[in-house]
C-alpha cells in the first residue's frame, strides 16, 4: 500500500500547475486574448483579487505570475498574519526596491483582514512598492475596502466543472503511477477504476485540492481502487456551501428565479441542493413566502395562504418530512401564473413617498378633532360611509397626477 511519510510532499502541492498553460478549468481567464495571459505576455504586474470557491486555483496561479514576472514571492493568510507580518512584508519590498526586484505579496483569505489591516497596504500599492494579488472566496464588493478594490482588478475563478477534476486526477493517477481500468482485477499492480475517478470527481464540489486529497487518502488504504475504497476513504461529503456565504446567496437566488420562470425541475433541484447542504428550511419557507406575495401577487391570491401555510406546517413538523411539504409548495408556486403589477406598484409608492415625504396631506383628507380645524376645511366632506367617495385628488398636489398602482387584470 501507499505510504506517505512524514516528509512527503501532499499529492495537491505536488500536482501544482507551474505553467498558466498547465493550468484546468479556467479557460475565460487564461488562453489567447485572455487577462492573465495577457498580463503575462506583457510582463506588467497588476494589482489583482481572485475571487473563486475553495480548490479552483488561486493561489496557483499567483504563483505563476509571480515566477513570470521574475519577482520575489511574498506569500501570507489573513488567518494567521497580523500588523508584525504586514510591517515584515514592507521593510522586505523596500529591499527588493533597492536591488530593483519586484515583490509580490499574495495574501490568501484577504476578506479576513480587518479594514485597518487593509489599509496598511494601500500606500505601498499605490507606490507600486508592492503588488498585491489577493485570494477570496467572499464577495471582494463587500470584503475588501473601496479604495484597495478601485486600484486591482477583480477576477472571477471559476468553479472546476467535473472534467476538469477528471483531467487533474487523471494525471495525478498516472504520476502515481497507477493504472486506470475499466473493471478491477486481480492482476498485480497499482490501479483505479474510471467508476473511481468518476465518484472523486463528483465528490469534489468543484474542489481539486479536495478530489486529490482524497485520492491521495484512498492510496494510503489500498493499492486497488474501486468505488468503494473511495467512499470509505472521503465518506458523505456536503457540497460546498456556508450560510453566510456567496454560495448560500447563489443557490438561493437560482431557487426564486427559477420559479419565477416556472421551471419546476429548475426549482425543486435547487431545493434538493439547500437541503442536502443542510439550509434552514424555514428560511426556504420565508423566501416562499415573500415570493408568491412579489411574483404571483394577483394573478393567484391562493398561492400567499398556501406558501404561509407551507411555512407553517414547516415550523411544526421538521426535517426530514417538511422537505416533501416544501416540495409540493415549489411546485405550485412554479407553476402558477405569474403577476407583478402590486410589487410593482409597492416599490414605486415607497421611492415616491421617499422623495416627498415633506408634502402636506390634502386638508380635506386629514383629521378634525376640534371646531377650529373643521372651521379651516379639515375633513370637509367627509362622510362615514361604506363606499364613499369624494371626487378629488386624494393625493399631495405636487403628485396628484401621477398613477401607482397600472395593472390589466380584472380585480
Amino acid at each position: 500500500m501507499y505510504n506517505r511519510g512524514m516528509n512527503r510532499v501532499p499529492l495537491a502541492e505536488r500536482m501544482r500547475p507551474k505553467k498558466l498553460d498547465e493550468v484546468v478549468g479556467q479557460e475565460k481567464i487564461i488562453g489567447e486574448g485572455k487577462i492573465l495571459t495577457e498580463i503575462v505576455r506583457l510582463r506588467e504586474p497588476v494589482n489583482l483579487i481572485f475571487w473563486g470557491p475553495p480548490g479552483t486555483g488561486k493561489t496557483t496561479l499567483a504563483r505563476i505570475l509571480a515566477h513570470e514576472f521574475e519577482a520575489d514571492f511574498v506569500e501570507i493568510s489573513a488567518v494567521t498574519s497580523g500588523k508584525k507580518d504586514i510591517e515584515e512584508v514592507v521593510q522586505r519590498a523596500k529591499t527588493n526596491w533597492n536591488l530593483k526586484i519586484r515583490t509580490v505579496l499574495f495574501v490568501d483569505e484577504i476578506h479576513r483582514f480587518n479594514k485597518a489591516q487593509q489599509d496598511a497596504f494601500l500606500p505601498h500599492v499605490e507606490s507600486g512598492l508592492i503588488t498585491l494579488i489577493g485570494a477570496t472566496t467572499e464577495n471582494p464588493s463587500f470584503e475588501v475596502i473601496s479604495p484597495l478594490l478601485s486600484r486591482s482588478r477583480v477576477v472571477l475563478v471559476a468553479p472546476l466543472s467535473k472534467d476538469a477534476i477528471l483531467e487533474v486526477l487523471t494525471r495525478a493517477a498516472k504520476s502515481e503511477k497507477l493504472k486506470i481500468v475499466k473493471k478491477m482485477t486481480k492482476t498485480a499492480g497499482r490501479k483505479i477504476t474510471e467508476d473511481a475517478l468518476d465518484y472523486l470527481a463528483e465528490l469534489s464540489g468543484g474542489d481539486a485540492r479536495s478530489a486529490l486529497g482524497d485520492l491521495e487518502l484512498a492510496l494510503s488504504l489500498s493499492d486497488k481502487i474501486g468505488r468503494d475504497v473511495v467512499k470509505e476513504a472521503a465518506g458523505r461529503k456536503l457540497p460546498g456551501y456556508d450560510k453566510k456565504g456567496d454560495n448560500h446567496y447563489d443557490t438561493i437566488s437560482a431557487f426564486i428565479k427559477s420559479m419565477r420562470g416556472s421551471d419546476v425541475d429548475a426549482g425543486l433541484y435547487y431545493l434538493a441542493r439547500m437541503i442536502e447542504a443542510g439550509e434552514d428550511p424555514k428560511f426556504i419557507a420565508r423566501r416562499m413566502v415573500i415570493f408568491a406575495s412579489e411574483d404571483i401577487g394577483l394573478a393567484g391570491n391562493g398561492a400567499l395562504s398556501l406558501a404561509t401555510a407551507c411555512f407553517q406546517a414547516v415550523e411544526r413538523v421538521g426535517m426530514p418530512e417538511s422537505g416533501l411539504i416544501l416540495a409540493h409548495t415549489v411546485v405550485a408556486l412554479a407553476k402558477s401564473k405569474k403577476n407583478r403589477d402590486t410589487a410593482d406598484a409597492w416599490y414605486k409608492a415607497q421611492d415616491l413617498a421617499r422623495k416627498t415625504m415633506g408634502e402636506p396631506v390634502p386638508i380635506w383628507l386629514r383629521n378634525a378633532p376640534t371646531k377650529l380645524m373643521k372651521d379651516l376645511g379639515y375633513g370637509k366632506g367627509q362622510k362615514w360611509e361604506s363606499g364613499f367617495h369624494l371626487d378629488k385628488n386624494y393625493l399631495p398636489d405636487s403628485i396628484k397626477d401621477e398613477k401607482i398602482f397600472k395593472s390589466t387584470m380584472k380585480i
